[in-house]
Formats: structure tokens, C-alpha cells, sequence
């Protein structure tokens, strides 16, 4: 609708007709633009990133003004003195965060899940940042060196360990989180803490909540065996608490179908009374590769390991040289692995362009397609691509929710009543994944630039990132433009919203790389009634109170 809105401090004082609240102490001129309420990102990873970041990018040029932290079972609190390597080296296995940068960047001043809150109280940032607990520092607080193993808790473990959590909910905390998916390793290849826990200890982490009155239970699962061996527990642990579960939901090429069934158990939870969700990404998750990140299809060839010690710059150089592109090009070698791992997979993986990554391609888009075109061999299209840009090209390759070839199982889940907009991690999988953008995204190919189906309504992708994120985690005050809410807004040029180019950048601690992408079309952020950006770029303001929500 048509409207003008008044802020007084940090509040949305009236909502009115347009032209019918008359003149302010300051006008923004937003006719023709797109005010939203800030969105509300409930799944990053910016545990360390807030102890040293005021500016919490890349979400905050996203328009976040609200992000839940915490997820998965890996955070940095409780800590124990003796256990700062050990949490960094998890954090850096599951999520790829550098451990360098989080070794020089984390100022830690903390022991307790409370001291924890008390120093990110303290800083002034860009943002609202809440936390939870994660199971994972929990259980090494605990357990000690038993927190890895498969060892079950004791009943005195559990206590402690329900006692913890309660002590952190009543201090701020917006849940717990764990991790029960083969996939979360520490950097030495060790499944997180909490991976194998039995019924009994999530009981009783569960007790915690219950005491407390309040909290979101969020967990990682194995996605194709969510309906089979997580149901029961997560339905007894909702009954008990009353607070919302909320799994990890995603399409896997080896079960493509099992989204159905685990929405279908949501519908039954819920007529039953019980809060159960599925949270879900808005798009396919999967890796962009490039010669700076993480991995890459040349890393499987002999020729390129040769020179993978050599900085990219180096590397373009030794690429260009007629006998070792050669050999990248048409020796492959007989192991079998650089087939299974690259050759295979030539039909999904797919060159991106230097503006806006296409995350729903056609297969004849594909590199494999491209080579069959071209009549080029696959791992000349590869090697092209890398080293274009000077170094910059990429190739995406979804792993999750792209079993069908396009976007059909995401608009279908976000489509159903009991699924929730989640999965950004934002401020993790620094050399692999640009996935911070994802409110952007969401506006932009739901609701105008899709092509391959139907869109969604706009009103329904905004309403799915701010105030049912922020219900979903008891956050009353934000997500809704009306009288008395707080004043979190975005302004929006709809026509102009985009993607500025994904590029990996040096700038955490110690040189650490990310890959980010900037946006373009955000007229103005504010948090809490203070601009906080204005044509894509910051003031330079910060929330100095009430920044941790």
C-alpha cells in the first residue's frame, strides 16, 4: 500500500495515509520505493566475527538488521582457557572460517555462556545480533576430551549440561543448537561434539528449556534420514518444551523426494500441537569455485598440484604455459578420481558471470553442455573460465535443492505453512559459499527475475524473513511496519535491486579470505531509527544501545 510512516527515536511512531502525517524534523523522499521492515536472518555464523566486526558484512549490506547466531552446535562459548584452539579448529572445519583469522580476530575476554553476551553488549555495531548456545562448546566445557567420542553422556554430564543451558537462556540466549549430520567435522576430520547423542541428553538439554520458559532447539540433521531416525525424538522433545524445533531442511540427489515426507510429518506435528519447522535456504546450496577459494575441479589434476603451492598470481602464470595446460586439458589421470570427481559432474557445474550468479541454469548451460557445443574438451572449459577475470572466474555446483534441475522443491517449501526462511550461513564457508546475499536474492528471483516457474508474491517473501523469522524466535518488537514497532526498515529502489560481482576478499584477520558480493539498490537501512546505510554504502553510524537484541 500507499503509505507515509513516522519514526520517533527508535520507534515507528504512526503509519498513515500518504501525505497525511504532515512534516518531521527529517523527510525521506521514498515515493516509488519499496519500505520493508529489516530483515531477520535466523541462521549465520558471526559467533567470532562480532567480537571484532562492528560492521558485520556481508549481511549487513543485505539488509539484515536482525541475525541469530549460534547454529549448529559451533560457537565459542562456554570456553574454557585450555580450549580456545580446540573450538577454533571446529569452527573452522565445519564452517570454513580461517583459523588464523579467528586466532588473531577473537578478543575472548569470556568463560561463561553469560560473559559471553556481556562482551558483545559492549561493542557498538551496524546490527542486532542475538545468540545461541552450541552443543559443541558445551559438551567440551562439560565433557573435556570425552566430548568428541561416542561415549554417552552420564547423568551427571547431562546435568551439568542442562544447567548451562538454562543459565544461558535466562542471560539472553535465543536457544540451543546442535549438529547431527556426518557432514560436520572438525579440521581433524572428528564428527562435532553432540553428532551421536542419545535421546536421553537431548531430554535434558531440552528440560533446560522447558525450565526457562523459552528457546529454539536447532539442529543440523543427515537430510536423508531426517523422517526416519530423527522424528521421534524431535516430537517428544517439542511436547515437553512447547518452544519450536527447527531441523535443517534440504533436497539431497540421494533421497530427492524425502522433502515431501518431512513436510507431510510437519503438518501432522502440528495438528497434534506441536511447534515443529523446517528451516529452508532460499535457493540451492552448493560451492562457487575459483582459483582463490577453498577447492576447485583443477586441484584433482597432477599438473595443477604441481603449482598449488604458489600464489594465484603465480599460478595464472604456470596455467598459461603451453605444456602444462596440455596436460591439464587432455591427461587425465587413470585413477579414476579426477573422472568421478569432475567429469562426471561436468552437467552440474555451471560458469557464472561476473554480475549476478544464475542459481537456477539450464543443463544447457552447463559446463559439459558448453563443451559438447564447442567441441572443446570438459577441462579446457573449466581451465578457461578459472583463470578469466584475472583469476576471478567461477563455476557453481549445487549439492542440495537442485535434484530436479531448478528451483521446484525451494518454491514448494517456502510455499508451506511450516517451514521457515533460514540457512544464509552467512559469515561461514568463507572459501566456498556467497550465500550472506540471500535476502537480496530473494527479492529479486522470487518475486521479479524468475524465469523457469512461477514467482512468489512479494509480500509473502517479505513477510518470510522478518516477522516470521522473528516470531519464530519470540522477537516481538521488529518485522511488522506498524505503530510502536521498532524502527528497522529497509528502503528499497525494487527496480534497480541487485548483485554487485562475488569476489573472494583478504580482509579478516591475518589476511584471512572470504568470498563476498555486495548489493546495489538498498536506498537506505536503519536500525532502530538510525540510518545505518544510505545508497548502498554505510554512514558510518552504529547501534550504541540495545544493539544485542
Amino acid at each position: 500500500r500507499h503509505a507515509d510512516v513516522a519514526v520517533d527515536g527508535a520507534t515507528i511512531a504512526e503509519v498513515g495515509a500518504a501525505g497525511s502525517l504532515g512534516t518531521g524534523t527529517r523527510t525521506v523522499d521514498a515515493d516509488g520505493r519499496l519500505l520493508t521492515p529489516g530483515f531477520v536472518d535466523i541462521h549465520t555464523h558471526y559467533d567470532a566475527q562480532v567480537s571484532w566486526d562492528p560492521w558485520v558484512t556481508p549481511s549487513s549490506w543485505h539488509g539484515v538488521t536482525t541475525a541469530i547466531m549460534g547454529n549448529c552446535g559451533v560457537g565459542f562459548a562456554p570456553a574454557r582457557p585450555d580450549r580456545h584452539d580446540w573450538l577454533i579448529q571446529l569452527m573452522e572445519g565445519v564452517e570454513d572460517i580461517p583459523g588464523s583469522a579467528l586466532a588473531e580476530g577473537i578478543t575472548w575476554g569470556w568463560e561463561s555462556f553469560p560473559e559471553y553476551l556481556d562482551v558483545l553488549e559492549r561493542m557498538p555495531r551496524v546490527l542486532d545480533v542475538g545468540a545461541q548456545i552450541g552443543h559443541g562448546p558445551l559438551r567440551a566445557y562439560v565433557m573435556g576430551d570425552r566430548a568428541s567420542t561416542d561415549a554417552p553422556a552420564t547423568d551427571a554430564d547431562i546435568a551439568a549440561m542442562s544447567m548451562m543451558v538454562e543459565e544461558a537462556l535466562r542471560a539472553g540466549a535465543f536457544g540451543f543448537s546442535t549438529s547431527r549430520t556426518p557432514l560436520h567435522r572438525a579440521k581433524d576430520g572428528e564428527l562435532v561434539p553432540g553428532t551421536h547423542a542419545d535421546e536421553r541428553e537431548l531430554l535434558g538439554i531440552g528440560e533446560a528449556i522447558r525450565r526457562a520458559g523459552h528457546g529454539v532447539f536447532q539442529f543440523a540433521p543427515e537430510h536423508a534420514r531426517v523422517p526416519v531416525s530423527e522424528w521421534g525424538w524431535m516430537r517428544r522433545l517439542a511436547a515437553l518444551t512447547g518452544q519450536p524445533v527447527s531441523v535443517n531442511v534440504s533436497q539431497p540427489d540421494s533421497s530427492p523426494e524425502v522433502w515431501r515426507e518431512v513436510l507431510s510429518l510437519l503438518d501432522t506435528a502440528h495438528a497434534d500441537g506441536l511447534p515443529l519447522f523446517a528451516q529452508v535456504a532460499g535457493r540451492s546450496i552448493g560451492l562457487l569455485y575459483c582459483l582463490h577459494g577453498s577447492v576447485h575441479p583443477l586441484m584433482f589434476h597432477p599438473a595443477f598440484r604441481e603449482i598449488a603451492h604458489l600464489p594465484v598470481a603465480e599460478q595464472l602464470v604456470a596455467l598459461a604455459e603451453p605444456e602444462r595446460r596440455h596436460r591439464i586439458v587432455h591427461d587425465i589421470p587413470d585413477d579414476g578420481f579426477l573422472q568421478i570427481a569432475v567429469l562426471d559432474k561436468a552437467h552440474a557445474m555451471w560458469p557464472t558471470d561476473d554480475g549476478n550468479i544464475d542459481y537456477e541454469p539450464t543443463e544447457e548451460q552447463s559446463v559439459a553442455a558448453i563443451a559438447r557445443r564447442t567441441g572443446v574438451p570438459v577441462m579446457q572449459v573449466i581451465l578457461d573460465h578459472l583463470v578469466g577475470l584475472d583469476g576471478n572466474g567461477m563455476i557453481y555446483t549445487p549439492f542440495f535443492n537442485y535434484s530436479y534441475g531448478d528451483l521446484g522443491f525451494t518454491y514448494e517449501a517456502h510455499r508451506h505453512p511450516h517451514t521457515r526462511m533460514g540457512l544464509s550461513d552467512a559469515g561461514a564457508h568463507c572459501g566456498v559459499i556467497c550465500d550472506g546475499g540471500m535476502p537480496t536474492f530473494m527479492l529479486t528471483h522470487w518475486t521479479r527475475d524468475r524465469s523457469r516457474g512461477p514467482k512468489l508474491p512479494l509480500e509473502h517473501i517479505v513477510h518470510r524473513q522478518t516477522s516470521q523469522t522473528a516470531a519464530l524466535y519470540g522477537i516481538t518488537d521488529r518485522g511488522v511496519v506498524a505503530p510502536g514497532m521498532r524502527a528497522d526498515l529497509n528502503l528499497i529502489d525494487y527496480d534497480r535491486l541487485g548483485f554487485g560481482p562475488a569476489r573472494i576478499t583478504f580482509d579478516l584477520p591475518a589476511g584471512g579470505r572470504r568470498l563476498v558480493q555486495k548489493a546495489s539498490g538498498y536506498v537506505g537501512t536503519w536500525v532502530g531509527g538510525v540510518q545505518t546505510v544510505a545508497d548502498d554504502e554505510f554512514t558510518g553510524e552504529l547501534r550504541s544501545e540495545e544493539h544485542t537484541v
